[in-house]
C-alpha cells in the first residue's frame, strides 16, 4: 500500500515515515503544498495523511481541489487543530477522518486501517473478481491480500478484459480488438510486452493467476493448476 505524507514538520515526518516503513507501506513524502498537491493529483496513492497547516498551500486548499477534479483518494487529516469545530469543517470538506497532534503511531495505523476497510467496501461493488485477485476498473487498482498495485491504463484495460473472460483462449486480434480498438494498429511486439508487464506484477504480488500462452490461438487468464480448455 502506498501512502503520500504530506507534512512540513521534518522531524515529525522522519518518524511517520519509519513507523509507517516499518508495517510495510511504502511511503512518499512532501513538506509544501503546492508541491503535495501536485502529487495528490496524480492519484497514485491508496491513502493521503494531510497536515492543515502548510507553506505554499494549506491542507484545506489542497483536499478541495482534489474533489474538484475528481481524486477520491481517502484523505486523514492531522493537524494541531483539534477543536471539535476543526475536526466538523475537515470532515465536511471531504476528509475521510481526522487525527489531532499529537498521537499514537497505533492509532493512526488504526485509523489508516479502519479507512481503507471503509473503503474497499464501499469499492467491492465494482470490483472484478477471479482466485485470490481484485481489480477494480475505476481506480485501475490490482489487489490481492491486502497488497495494492496500481496499473496503468492500458494495462488495466488489458488485465480487465481478461479478467471478463476467465478461463478462455483469447486470440491477439480479439485481444488488441476489445483493448486497443478495431481499427487501431499496433505492433505484435506490444501486445506482448503488456502480457510480460502482467505477468511479472501478477508474480511480484505472489498472486494464485496466470496468464498462459497457447501455442498458435492466443493468451488464457487462469487460476495456477487449472487446466485450459
Amino acid at each position: 500500500m502506498r501512502i503520500l505524507l504530506i507534512e512540513d514538520d521534518a522531524s515529525l515526518t522522519e518518524l511517520l515515515m519509519y513507523g509507517l516503513e516499518e508495517e510495510g507501506f511504502s511511503v512518499d513524502t512532501c513538506q509544501d503544498g503546492y508541491d503535495g498537491l501536485l502529487m495528490a493529483l496524480k492519484d497514485a496513492h491508496d491513502i493521503i495523511l494531510l497536515d492543515r497547516m502548510l507553506p505554499g498551500m494549506p491542507g484545506e486548499e489542497i483536499l478541495k481541489r482534489m474533489r474538484r477534479d475528481g481524486v477520491d483518494t481517502p484523505v486523514i487529516f492531522i493537524t494541531a487543530l483539534g477543536e471539535p469545530a476543526e475536526k466538523i469543517n475537515g470532515l465536511d470538506l471531504g476528509a475521510d477522518d481526522y487525527l489531532a497532534k499529537p498521537f499514537d503511531m497505533g492509532e493512526l495505523l488504526a485509523r489508516i486501517r479502519s479507512v481503507m476497510r471503509r473503503t474497499l467496501a464501499q469499492e467491492s461493488h465494482f470490483l472484478l473478481q477471479l482466485g485470490d485477485i481484485s481489480f477494480s476498473e475505476k481506480e485501475s487498482k490490482l489487489i490481492h491480500k491486502g497488497q495494492v498495485s496500481i496499473l496503468p491504463r492500458r494495462e488495466g484495460e488489458l488485465f480487465a478484459y481478461f479478467l471478463r473472460n476467465p478461463g478462455q483462449v483469447l486470440t491477439r486480434l480479439q485481444i488488441i480488438g476489445n483493448v486497443w480498438g478495431p481499427d487501431t494498429e499496433i505492433e505484435d511486439g506490444n501486445l506482448d510486452n503488456y502480457i510480460y508487464l502482467l505477468r511479472k506484477r501478477l508474480k511480484s504480488l505472489q498472486a494464485g493467476l496466470e496468464i498462459v500462452t497457447v501455442h498458435r490461438q492466443g493468451y488464457c487468464l487462469m487460476e495456477k493448476g487449472d487446466v485450459v480448455c
